[in-house]
């Protein structure tokens, strides 16, 4: 549904509002100070922000309008206000990493993804609420304040990119970066009920974020819709030379890709792992969401999925050996800094002995090569939940209040996400319908390697059939 300039203007999607822009018919300080706003105003029950920038957020908008007026636009985001995980650094600004330890931490250096956006003309108006240093994947934080899901106060919005998913889903603002190292990005797009993409691991710079595993953690957006997703997408992607190990794959026109036309592209519904033990609920909406996508002319085909158990366990022992490297010293030093939940989670990735550690390095690319020659030798794309159970609450899953209790369901959220990161796959979850406790339900897409515009294909193909991604939650007004 195409939407024009409205008195709400905040309910338009990302690629709505540039082109508002755009034509004249809503400027970029009408825009910020409605997304300033709403975060004064509407953010207490969800606590999705961490700090506001107002004052240079404002200052950006009426340079980026004076542009605009003099002819000249950045690029495709000019004049949006986006709002960024409080991971990416940037200069002169404290970035705190959801923890206690880097709460006064200000960085002298700016991230590529956050400097790509503002060069194609975003304003950076806040930073988000996180797990702390990333490492949940539900939205509790013990030094900032959980963050709450704008569907259901009492649940999880997912984690860790936690105020990302929270603040795009209650129209504080039009996308936000978030990170993905098991799922942080899909899982709050699936909890919140937004679109959110992780590319292909290297796809995107890591220059400025802070690091959770060298090997698992991908940077990507989050926004209303797959286009705005696409659009975000093509602003960051793309070879830095101030990170090594991201990819020199030529960067696609993304949002060109994206003309609805899927007839003849083989879906794959996977017969193995991911719909193991989900509610039924969960499996009906995947399955309706498949029917969608055959209607539009997709071949939707059953396919077994390889190798997911070594996957599953491989993938756990490089996220938590290196997220052990990683915040060792500070373990050494200020242990007692960490939530309880998070410094044993911690402990256990020093634990794991350096053989398992570099095996299951050894073992990925022989694992992707066959992997992608059984699946992607059948399908084009394959779906799959983004959790196979309804959204659980805040309380089901804190471990640090609840205990022993908590910790399957705790467990249990991410168990469709991690694999994905080990194989390194694109993968980005669209809401496809809504579990028996009015939460939304996650559709996940994933394709081979370097695959991100085929994935966002099937995700605007499949979103111009629906109308979840245009659902509000009841917290919005």
């Amino acid at each position: 549904m195409q939407r024009t300039a409205t008195a709400k203007p905040l309910h338009l999607s990302l690629v709505e509002a540039a082109e508002a822009i755009r034509k004249g018919e809503l400027t970029s300080v009408a825009l910020t100070e409605a997304s300033i706003a709403a975060f004064k105003t509407k953010d207490a029950p969800v606590n999705s922000l961490i700090s506001l920038d107002a004052e240079a957020a404002l200052e950006a908008a009426e340079g980026l309008d004076r542009l605009r007026n003099a002819g000249r636009l950045l690029g495709p985001l000019h004049g949006v206000p986006l709002a960024h995980k409080d991971m990416y650094y940037r200069a002169g600004k404290t970035c705190t990493a959801g923890s206690k330890i880097r709460a006064n931490f200000v960085p002298t250096y700016t991230s590529t993804a956050v400097a790509r956006l503002e060069a194609a003309g975003a304003v950076t108006v806040a930073s988000l609420n996180m797990a702390e240093f990333a490492q949940n994947p539900t939205g509790h934080n013990a030094h900032f304040g959980d963050c709450h899901n704008p569907w259901g106060l009492d649940y999880c919005p997912g984690g860790s990119s936690s105020g990302s998913g929270a603040a795009v889903a209650a129209r504080f603002t039009y996308g936000a970066l978030g990170s993905d190292t098991g799922g942080s990005i899909r899982l709050p797009a699936a909890m919140c009920g937004v679109s959110g993409i992780k590319p292909t691991q290297t796809r995107v710079s890591r220059y400025g974020a802070m690091p959770l595993s060298f090997s698992a953690d991908n940077v990507g957006p989050l926004a209303r819709t797959a286009r705005d997703c696409a659009r975000l997408l093509g602003a960051i992607a793309g070879h830095d030379p101030s990170d090594p190990t991201s990819a020199r794959e030529p960067v696609p026109d993304y949002e060109k890709a994206l003309d609805g036309k899927i007839k003849g592209l083989r879906v794959g519904v996977p017969t193995t792992y991911f719909f193991d033990d989900a509610d039924s609920e969960i499996v009906a909406a995947i399955h309706n969401a498949a029917a969608v996508l055959r209607e539009a002319g997709a071949e939707v085909v059953d396919v077994a999925l390889p190798h997911m158990a070594a996957v599953s366990t491989y993938g756990s022992i490089v996220s938590r050996s290196e997220a052990g490297a990683i915040h060792g010293q500070w373990m050494r030093e200020r242990a007692g800094d960490y939530a309880v939940h998070l410094s044993a989670r911690i402990y256990g990735g020093l634990a794991i002995p350096a053989a398992y550690y570099v095996e299951a390095l050894s073992r990925r690319g022989p694992i992707l090569k066959a992997f992608a020659a059984e699946v992607f030798s059948k399908v084009d794309v394959f779906i799959a939940p983004g959790l196979r159970k309804a959204v659980p609450t805040l309380r089901e899953t804190d471990i640090d209040r609840s205990g022993p209790s908590a910790i399957d369901a705790f467990n249990a959220v991410s168990s469709n996400t991690r694999p994905i990161n080990y194989l390194g796959l694109p993968s980005i979850s669209v809401p496809c319908g809504f579990d028996r406790n009015g939460l939304p339900i996650g559709l996940m897409i994933q394709g081979r390697p370097f695959a991100e515009a085929r994935v966002l294909k099937v995700a605007d193909a499949y979103q111009r059939l629906t109308d979840w991604h245009d659902r509000t939650p009841p917290t919005v007004a």
